[in-house]
């Protein structure tokens, strides 16, 4: 049975750099011996919440409980407490992990506490406060991840990753440890990213992204990871400039690193540079708009590439790192994803074949649902054999819920998600993405979201939600908008209504809540 982290495991590597936040960092060595430590403190204890903030102490404390075989629980620090509260009584973890001396909410504080904290000790070598002296004496270092490493199945439980909620009190999705590895290595394949590659991102770290793929991807593929800890682009310019290698991130951070190639300022030169030295550029959770792609590209000679996940599967597609970086699309499918876009009904518009062809209407205009079958999937929602059973056809297929046309070249093009972004007007089937891309095109328009209201005549009338490059708006900016996409897409895809606000409601990670705009609406 593999190792999810051969490079901590086996030694080889013990001096490299592993993690830094800030002016922090560990080698491999000795994050093998804090978190090695601390795993040994683990055992038997179920599942354990983890306050996953921006900080060393949290890589070390879900890399202490995947190498203890123990499921963690990130925790958002955001979360209100009627969030946290469900979380906490759904997983039922036995005790947290949390820096030491960071205060911790009251519905923690009847959970017995395990504080990491992580120093710099004598001749630089880290070690966990929490562990026995007589634990890591006489050790050499790196070698207590390997002392604390037990033979753990591979479809047993990892992580308990909760989903956002925007249907109800959020789900746990339970991530087998045998999907982190598959999507890790398939991203390995797809991104041809190695040991040697340097990782910067200012990614929050209770979900996917800044978690599985910003901390434990550079991990299993024994290279660095540099955490922002705050998104910045200074930041992003120093540490592209120090020699790393990869960026990560969400669209609304490549749209303030686009805002700032536009300045004309030496920071904007800087910044430009910095990118450029960049081998791969990857955004991700949301579609990133392509005036933002056009503008970075314009100023770095670097195409931004884009990859589609969800916390149930992990990571399903991307644009390949010796492929063509196409802004509206998340490229195909990864090595081990099946794949295929299906009718309302259950029958399949297009798919791929065995040999990786996709196979009928490939014309970039019939638009399905997503399904995925693979090894990166989740086992289950906890607790919730209901949900979970909903969620998959009779023969193993994921509802992932987004909907999307296939390119002939097999290449994916999400629109939107079901149950938000598919629009039924006069009988058309419309993707909200499509829309929201086009009227980001126009030189007026900052931000722009766009929903499906309930219509009379037409079924469902298209809306557009607009934050202006200046304000107030012009009154003639609303026709003008509509217009606007008729003339780019079709006259049946216009906005029928066009509002004007001074900003989207985001999450954190900065996707656009819709409810919250057709609540808005409501209360017009």
């Amino acid at each position: 049975m593999s190792h999810l982290f051969p490079a901590l495991v086996g030694g080889s590597v013990a001096e490299r750099p592993a993690v830094r936040f800030g002016d922090r960092s560990l080698t491999y060595g000795e994050l093998a011996d804090a978190a090695g430590g601390l795993a040994g403190r683990l055992g038997g204890a179920g599942r354990v919440a983890v306050w996953a903030t921006s900080s060393l102490e949290t890589a070390v404390a879900v890399v202490a409980a995947l190498l203890a075989g123990v499921p963690a629980v990130p925790l958002n620090p955001k979360s209100g407490e009627g969030e946290l509260g469900h979380i906490l009584a759904d997983s039922r973890p036995s005790l947290v992990l949390a820096a030491a001396g960071v205060e911790l909410p009251d519905s923690l504080r009847e959970l017995a506490r395990i504080d990491v904290e992580v120093s710099q000790g004598v001749g630089g070598t880290a070690a966990n406060r929490g562990v026995p002296q007589d634990a890591t004496e006489g050790r050499p270092a790196g070698s207590g991840a390997a002392a604390t490493f037990r033979e753990v199945p591979e479809d047993s439980a990892a992580l308990v990753v909760y989903t956002s909620g925007t249907t109800g009190p959020p789900k746990g999705a339970v991530i087998p440890r045998r999907a982190i590895a598959a999507t890790l290595d398939a991203l390995a394949d797809a991104w041809q990213w190695t040991g040697d590659d340097v990782l910067v991102h200012g990614l929050p770290l209770f979900h996917v992204h800044g978690l599985i793929l910003g901390v434990l991807g550079p991990l299993r593929r024994g290279g660095s990871l540099r955490h922002l800890g705050r998104f910045s682009t200074e930041g992003v310019a120093r540490e592209l400039n120090d020699g790393a290698t990869m960026l990560f991130g969400v669209p609304t951070m490549y749209h303030r690193l686009a805002e700032a190639l536009g300045e004309d300022t030496a920071e904007d030169v800087e910044l430009a540079k910095a990118l450029g030295r960049a081998r791969l550029l990857v955004s991700g959770s949301a579609a990133l708009p392509v005036h933002d792609h056009q503008r970075i590209t314009a100023a770095t000679g670097r195409r931004v590439i884009e990859r589609y996940g969800m916390t149930e599967t992990l990571m399903n597609t991307s644009v390949r790192a010796d492929g063509e970086p196409r802004p509206g699309t998340v490229g195909v499918p990864l090595p081990g994803v099946d794949l295929r876009l299906v009718e309302e009904d259950g029958s399949t518009i297009a798919a791929y074949d065995t040999d990786g062809v996709p196979t009928g209407a490939t014309d970039g205009d019939h638009v399905g649902e997503i399904q995925v079958r693979g090894p990166n999937l989740f086992t289950e929602y906890l607790n919730r054999p209901d949900a979970t059973a909903a969620a998959f056809t009779e023969d193993g297929w994921f509802r992932t819920g987004d909907m999307a046309t296939l390119d002939a070249d097999g290449y994916v093009r999400i629109v939107g998600r079901k149950a938000t972004d598919l629009i039924k007007s006069g009988g058309y089937k419309i993707g909200a993405g499509e829309i929201e891309n086009a009227l980001l095109e126009h030189p007026a328009v900052r931000e722009a979201a766009v929903t499906g209201e309930p219509d009379d005549d037409l079924g469902e009338r298209i809306v557009a939600w607009v934050v202006p490059n200046s304000a107030p708006a012009p009154a003639a900016l609303g026709p003008e908008l509509s217009d606007h996409v008729a003339r780019r897409l079709a006259p049946h895809k216009r906005p029928r209504v066009v509002h004007f606000l001074d900003a989207l409601p985001r999450n954190d990670m900065g996707k656009i809540l819709k409810r919250a705009l057709r609540k808005t609406e409501e209360d017009q």
